[in-house]
């Protein structure tokens, strides 16, 4: 998290530890196990709304349209809606979206790595 000296000259809403600050609302709704899956899921490619949830074991349509609403709202994604019968949609990251994936990426590197030290330390714990 960036200090508040690094935060001088910027508005307030970029300060993550705001409660009411437009960053904290936007990393809420990205920092969720769905919304990084989508994203993880959508990569480079265009995939349709079935593919999405193919791709995206175990999320319920409700979730899946929650969290794609969610991110084209904030610009992570375009909704390309084709005026077939029944419609045909897909979706496609945006450049925004992309340079999240890479942090996403990481993310998804990182659990890799230390699946098994994360394992070990549950079963110290007792789970």
């Amino acid at each position: 998290m960036v200090t508040k000296q690094q935060l001088k000259g910027l508005p307030e809403d970029a300060d993550l530890r705001r409660a009411d600050s437009l960053a904290r609302e936007i990393f809420s709704d990205v920092a969720n196990k769905w919304a990084l899956l989508i994203i993880e899921a959508l990569g480079e490619r265009t995939l349709r709304f079935s593919e999405l949830r193919n791709e995206v074991e175990g999320v319920s349509h409700k979730m899946l349209t929650q969290n794609l609403r969610m991110l084209e709202r904030n610009g992570l994604l375009e909704r390309k809606v084709y005026p077939t019968v029944p419609p045909r949609v897909e979706y496609t990251l945006t450049e925004p979206g992309r340079a999240l994936r890479i942090t996403v990426d990481a993310m998804c590197g990182w659990t890799h790595r230390y699946l098994g030290h994360i394992e070990d330390a549950r079963h110290r714990f007792g789970e």
